[in-house]
């Protein structure tokens, strides 16, 4: 069929339907109320080769149909393996208040920090990457407490306040009850710094200005038949010597009135370069 009896055909089909003729043009010449294209036609400009069917009359596609969705971004990293710090102390300790830390704070985020992070993590649906992320402190701060000074320093580690004027001349053991540290002091230059403990409410530490009158290494306590090793007596039966309960429990406990040191290295070391008639410094 030719192309003129094509066009005439449909033009009947589409009056048949119900069209009417179209207005004439600004040319004055009347058009078809029906488009044709024709193969070979030259295609309409109100649509072009690369439409897939978005031209007039086509409901557009939903805005970002064709789009990947955008990947939720991680909550960020505040602390992790490796990192120290009074931050990390803090963490450390509100972990020991929610069970899921038993050693420390140290202030070294290490493998049992990390652990822990990872357990806490996992018992409240977050992802167990043993990284304290923003999602994984908010949560920690909801169920803890502000920790105080000692819950910080519960082990040890605390810095020391400076030294009592006493201190300055001489070979001193200078211990401050405040900051709960003892300073090996030679000639006001500080050769050793390590934390202790004093004696409870009942059996306090003696204050005041000593002299190491004796030194045993490996003394057992008559009184309260415990070990009480590298003692470096300065006040009746009062001495600085290692205590393995302070390292098992640190603050936790209390001694009968000595000065006890947890780090059993430090105090070796200081026990060997004491000498009886040494001073002893213990303030507030």
């Amino acid at each position: 069929m030719g192309r003129a009896a094509i066009a005439v055909a449909v033009a009947g089909a589409a009056v048949l339907a119900g069209c009417s003729v179209q207005a004439p043009d600004g040319d004055g010449k009347r058009r078809s109320p029906v488009h044709i294209e024709l193969p070979g036609d030259t295609p309409s400009p109100d649509r072009t080769p690369d439409d897939d069917g978005g031209g007039p009359g086509t409901a557009p596609a939903p805005p970002g149909d064709d789009k990947p969705s955008a990947a939720a971004v991680p909550p960020r990293v505040l602390w992790s393996r490796g990192d120290t710090g009074r931050d990390v102390r803090e963490l450390q300790a509100r972990l020991r208040q929610v069970a899921w830390l038993f050693d420390g704070p140290t202030g070294t985020y290490d493998d049992s920090t990390e652990r822990a992070v990872s357990g806490f993590q996992g018992k409240r649906g977050l992802p167990r990457t043993g990284k304290t992320d923003t999602v994984t402190w908010q949560r920690l701060l909801r169920m803890t407490r502000e920790p105080g000074t000692w819950d910080l320093y519960l082990m040890g580690g605390q810095p020391a306040d400076p030294p009592d004027p006493r201190c300055r001349s001489g070979r001193v053991l200078c211990i401050d009850k405040t900051s709960r540290t003892l300073r090996w002091m030679i000639d006001g230059r500080t050769v050793s710094t390590m934390a202790v403990r004093f004696g409870s409410r009942g059996t306090p530490t003696r204050e005041g200005v000593f002299s190491i009158y004796w030194k045993s290494r490996d003394h057992v306590s008559t009184l309260y038949d415990s070990p009480m090793p590298y003692a470096m007596f300065f006040s009746g039966g009062q001495a600085v010597h290692y205590s393995p309960d302070f390292a098992a429990r640190g603050y936790a406990g209390a001694s009968h009135g000595c000065v006890n040191v947890r780090d059993e290295g430090a105090i070796a070391r200081l026990y060997a370069q004491v000498r009886t008639g040494d001073r002893v410094v213990v303030s507030w």
